[in-house]
């Protein structure tokens, strides 16, 4: 029995009202859940308010529930995308740290045979752009990708804003990704970012025009397919995943990043199917692992009465300006009882207003994805007390 269902929100035009909590879900969780798809959940890192003193510098990470809440998505089947822009990487999150992260993950995921962490390199440890050339991008690359595989990691080769804001044309491009995938250990996981996520990026791959964009893109796939296993796409475009889906190499995967599409391209059509690399799969495990499990038995029905519910809250949570989503992600996280506090690095929880939280609270329950009412409730009704509500 709940303490009380109802809790003062706002409604879409940021006026109060009582909200009585479902509490409901129609599904529920396989005690070993098994995929017949490749999938990663982009995980959010876990801050520690008690050391922050200016939160625009300090890095201040609460280990032990970081590194719980990877534990809880690995019990789940999920591998983890590590150190992503999910975990503010670049965006509160620098190299040494994300360095940190990537080896405490992998040690976790030795708990968990079959779980694979897969973890981003980059070229973020570069600052100065003046008098960059395309030598110092490699050279940044080649850094973070050797340290990843000294301590087991797999690479996720993510897109470098130092080389977006450098590049002359689709040559330069060319040039850094044939120099840095003829040198890789094992296939990497190419990470395509769209400017919704982050506007440094934009015309990345040396074009404003995705088609062109993707031409140069799977010029490079073609010529080094035993080096990639993949290719992971953040455009929340899904005509254009499933156009590039169908021209992959046959030994490269897709790897959906449409954080608005995903039950549509993870399911797939008679030509294939995306699997995935997605930051909404941290908020939405408990769902997401039913639905994947389904989706493997074949029942395709329930996989879409479980995850289709999910995508008013995906949508809501990546709306525009997507790039602080995290704040969503981690409200949620806090909602749920993951972690104690509701504090991202940077002070991000500030990026999204009150009306935009209560509105992810609704949705969440809309999902089934309040794990405990009696939490979530007092938790946002604390928030909306905080703020005047």
């Amino acid at each position: 029995m709940t303490v009380s269902n109802h809790v003062r929100i706002l409604d879409n035009n940021g006026q109060p009202y009582t909200y009585r909590v479902k509490g409901q879900r129609s599904w529920s969780l396989p005690p070993s859940p098994v995929f017949n798809r490749h999938v990663f959940a982009a995980a959010h890192v876990v801050t520690d308010p008690r050391k922050m003193r200016d939160p625009s510098h300090d890095i201040a990470i609460d280990w032990e529930a970081t590194l719980e809440y990877r534990r809880y998505l690995m019990s789940l089947g999920f591998g983890v995308a590590e150190a992503m822009d999910t975990a503010q990487r670049g965006m509160g999150l620098d190299w040494p740290t994300s360095l940190e992260l990537i080896q405490r993950s992998v040690e976790q995921a030795k708990d968990f045979p079959g779980i694979a962490v897969a973890s981003g390199a980059g070229t973020d440890h570069l600052s100065d752009f003046s008098a960059l050339t395309l030598q110092d991008v490699i050279d940044a690359y080649e850094q973070q990708i050797s340290a990843i595989e000294a301590c087991g990691g797999r690479i996720i080769l993510m897109a470098s804003r130092a080389l977006a804001a450098i590049a002359k044309g689709p040559d330069d491009y060319i040039r850094v990704y044939d120099t840095v995938l003829r040198q890789v250990r094992e296939p990497v996981i190419i990470h395509w970012l769209g400017d919704m996520f982050d506007p440094a990026l934009r015309g990345y791959w040396g074009s404003e025009h995705i088609h062109n964009a993707m031409e140069i893109c799977l010029s490079v796939i073609q010529r080094h397919q035993a080096k990639i296993d993949g290719i992971k796409i953040s455009l929340l475009d899904k005509e254009r995943e499933i156009e590039m889906r169908r021209q992959l190499p046959a030994t490269v995967k897709m790897y959906t990043g449409d954080d608005f599409n995903y039950p549509e391209l993870i399911a797939g059509d008679a030509q294939g199917y995306s699997h995935a690399l997605l930051g909404i799969l941290d908020a939405i495990a408990p769902a997401a692992a039913g639905a994947l499990h389904a989706l493997a038995q074949g029942d395709r029905q329930q996989y879409q009465q479980i995850l289709t519910p999910t995508l008013p809250l995906a949508r809501h949570i990546f709306a525009r300006p997507t790039q602080y989503y995290k704040a969503g992600i981690v409200f949620l996280a806090w909602l749920n009882g993951h972690q104690h506090h509701f504090t991202l690095l940077g002070g991000m929880e500030s990026a999204r207003s009150l009306t935009h939280y209560s509105e992810l609270f609704r949705l969440a329950d809309e999902a089934g994805l309040l794990n405990d009412i009696d939490v979530a409730t007092e938790r946002m009704s604390l928030l909306a007390k905080l703020q005047g509500i």
